[in-house]
């Protein structure tokens, strides 16, 4: 018997020590509303709907936490899960934790993440882009951007001062499929193909008081039921072979004045298909404004301008968004715009979850109204 309690003491001494050294915090936002789109079809019809994405951020809930190790050094972890209200389905092709899922290491010299994890592409646009990855935004016309993750992937982060220098590996970019709307499965680590389904991206960037900026660049090799998706009406250009090469490169930047925030950018994509197409390319110039009319009001507005001259698509979106911030957890929003194409392009202004692709030189206006609460 006192064995048996000395066992239970020791027990209950240990957890306790593992309980107070280790920190883990539970986190979420739930996000939803109400979207009209015109010309959401070939025949012109309209379509009202309760969306994937929202005029905010997306849905989610999290877990991270950390335990010092001494040294200065410490374990981290985050599992950070997405999902959709009007449904209860999980975003990210059906992943458990599909926007973050990664344990790493963190010390004096930076941060080394191992899992699926967000790329230098992702945090190079985070404070760049007002109306980040809103239903109405660069999601529109280049629906990777707001879901730039890796499966399979190393990563670092190192800050010094105002200078964050990063980069990630990845041995096959997406396991599951859905990763990055258009690219298809491709997970790589195949035997004989060391390349198939390979990607990493790097970047660099400055964040001031007041300025901020960065560059990064991204590459992505293809592989079996790879594709390159331009999102403007056309088929998406096979990707199968590890030789193809779809990168995107980004600049981007932003100021703040008094209680306005500027921000703008350039992203180049190239997808160099060498079996059979000949190299596409898309050019996306973006600009907006962020403004703090009241302490519970919050004014935005942005510009987005593509062309690919390969398919001889272009497109223009403007976009404004409204926040009423109820309380310091809950927001009321409101988002407009209105997508003009060219002729030949068919880029479609709501990045909701499909289904709302116009027909060739259509216009579309889309309006939602929702409700944010964070935890």
């Amino acid at each position: 018997m006192k064995r048996l309690l000395f066992a239970l003491v020791a027990g209950m001494i240990w957890t306790s020590g593992c309980a107070f050294g280790q920190s883990v915090q539970l986190y979420g936002i739930v996000d939803t509303g109400i979207e009209y789109v015109t010309h959401a079809n070939n025949l012109g019809d309209s379509l009202v709907r309760m969306p994937a994405i929202t005029g905010s951020t997306p849905s989610r809930w999290g877990l991270r936490g950390s335990e010092p190790i001494g040294e200065g050094y410490s374990v981290r972890f985050n599992l950070e899960n997405s999902f959709n209200l009007r449904a209860g389905d999980l975003n990210q092709g059906g992943r458990l934790f599909g926007r973050q899922a990664w344990v790493g290491i963190s010390g004096p010299t930076g941060s080394w993440f191992f899992g699926r994890q967000n790329t230098a592409t992702l945090y190079t646009i985070l404070d760049n882009d007002v109306m980040g990855p809103a239903i109405y935004g660069i999601g529109s016309v280049d629906a990777y951007i707001p879901n730039a993750r890796s499966d399979n992937a190393i990563g670092y982060l190192g800050t010094y001062r105002y200078v964050t220098i990063g980069a990630t590996y990845s041995f096959g970019r997406d396991v599951v499929g859905g990763n990055s709307p258009g690219q298809g499965l491709c997970a790589g680590s195949v035997p004989g193909a060391p390349t198939q389904c390979r990607q990493w991206t790097a970047m660099i960037k400055y964040d001031g008081p007041t300025f901020g900026g960065g560059i990064s660049y991204d590459e992505q090799r293809g592989g079996t039921g790879a594709a390159a998706n331009f999102f403007d009406g056309r088929p998406p250009v096979p990707m199968t072979s590890a030789t193809d090469i779809d990168s995107r490169l980004l600049i981007a930047a932003h100021v703040t004045v008094g209680k306005a925030k500027v921000e703008g950018g350039w992203l180049h994509r190239n997808a160099e298909n060498e079996s059979s197409e000949p190299d596409i390319g898309s050019d996306i110039f973006f600009g907006g404004v962020s403004y703090q009319v009241t302490p519970s009001i919050i004014a935005e507005a942005e510009v987005i301008r593509v062309i690919n001259k390969r398919h001889d698509t272009r497109a223009t979106l403007s976009t404004v968004r409204g926040f009423y911030l109820v309380s310091e957890r809950t927001a009321l929003y409101a988002q407009v715009g209105y997508l003009w194409n060219s002729s030949q392009a068919a880029y479609t202004i709501s990045a909701g979850g499909g289904g709302t692709t116009p027909r060739r030189g259509a216009n579309q206006l889309g309006t939602m109204i929702g409700i944010r609460q964070l935890f």
